[in-house]
């Protein structure tokens, strides 16, 4: 009895050490983040901002994959829906104020990707597993195919791309790249916040159980129909702001920015990170958007700067990528989220840990 009650105080204080743990490295990681701008380079807030709109598709990702446990290889599709909703919107509601143009519109985009999520998820009712993730797959074809149409050109540009409008938030113009990291850092960080709070509430749970096991989900009264598609709207509803915030960055959108490519970036961010946890996305985006970057930068110095060279080692990015994704899957099917779980839990065994 004495060493059972042991055990349990014993284990009781390793989960009070592991969390508060866990806030010191958030709360860490939100300063660094806050005063990245002052010492960063312009190319470092760039790459930066990049990592905040690709996060905010990936937290999407890991709602249906991570949470709900349906695969999906077509939310770049979401993606671009928000995007091009983006900037349709604003030139039919051009007349407004600029200031409040974005509250309105912003909204009806993640409605519109949310609402084609729904469609999209319809299949999810009947398969799953790889017949569901051609599903999806195709109707990524199928958006990319519609963007480029000279029918919808006069919306969408066609192939030739569409320009972007310039955000305006009740006066506060962000026309520069620093000011936008602002925007950008905030609402990746309030996504994240919602979706770990989402799955504390019973659609959460509902989503959860439907991934251990649908068909108990479905036997203990949770209605298949109503949570499958639920996730596929908040999903797509979460690349529908990323698109969004993406249209308001670049100065110009293209087709050819949301095909297969972003579709498997995400997923594979999602893969690194791990599926199914807070961090998990924050982390893959980290590793997605730095490897390459480091790859490119290496390879550079050693050829020497030489465009020829670079030719012939410009798939060594490719490789490089995909041995990343094989070990992971491999050996830490968890991710790095897992691995900073064990750093954390490692620290209390230092000798200021339970000072």
């Amino acid at each position: 009895m004495i060493n059972g009650n042991l055990k349990a105080t014993y284990g009781a204080d390793e989960r009070v050490l592991n969390n508060r743990n866990k806030q010191m490295f958030v709360f860490g990681s939100i300063i660094l983040l806050a005063l990245f701008p002052l010492f960063a380079d312009d190319y470092s807030v760039l790459m930066a901002c990049k990592m905040g709109i690709l996060l905010i598709a990936v937290v999407g990702v890991n709602v249906l994959t991570g949470y709900t446990g349906l695969v999906s290889l077509g939310h770049g599709a979401f993606v671009a829906i928000g995007a091009y909703s983006t900037v349709i919107f604003s030139n039919l509601f051009s007349g407004l104020p600029t200031g409040i143009l974005p509250f309105i519109v912003v909204p009806m985009a993640i409605a519109v990707s949310a609402l084609t999520g729904i469609i999209v998820g319809l299949p999810s009712l009947r398969v799953k597993g790889l017949y569901l993730a051609v599903a999806t797959l195709a109707a990524s074809f199928i958006v990319k195919f519609l963007i480029e149409q000279d029918l919808f050109a006069p919306w969408t540009g066609g192939i030739v791309g569409i320009d972007t409008p310039v955000p305006s938030l009740l006066g506060w113009e962000l026309d520069n790249k620093r000011e936008m990291y602002v925007l950008i850092t905030a609402l990746a960080l309030g996504t994240m916040l919602a979706a770990q709070n989402l799955f504390r509430t019973r659609v959460g749970r509902a989503f959860i159980a439907i991934r251990d096991r649908d068909y108990s989900a479905e036997i203990l009264g949770i209605s298949l129909l109503r949570y499958k598609l639920m996730s596929f709207a908040i999903s797509a509803g979460y690349c529908g702001l990323s698109g969004a915030l993406g249209a308001y960055f670049f100065a110009r959108i293209l087709p050819e920015q949301f095909g297969l490519d972003l579709s498997l970036e995400l997923v594979a961010a999602l893969i690194v990170g791990g599926m199914g946890r807070t961090l998990g996305p924050l982390f893959g985006v980290v590793v997605v958007m730095l490897v390459p970057e480091l790859i490119k930068i290496s390879m550079a110095a050693a050829t020497g700067g030489s465009l020829e060279l670079a030719r012939y080692t410009g798939p060594v990015q490719e490789i490089v990528f995909g041995l990343l994704l094989v070990f992971f899957l491999l050996k830490e099917p968890l991710g790095i989220n897992q691995i900073t779980d064990r750093i954390l839990r490692s620290a209390n065994r230092w000798p200021f840990a339970r000072g």
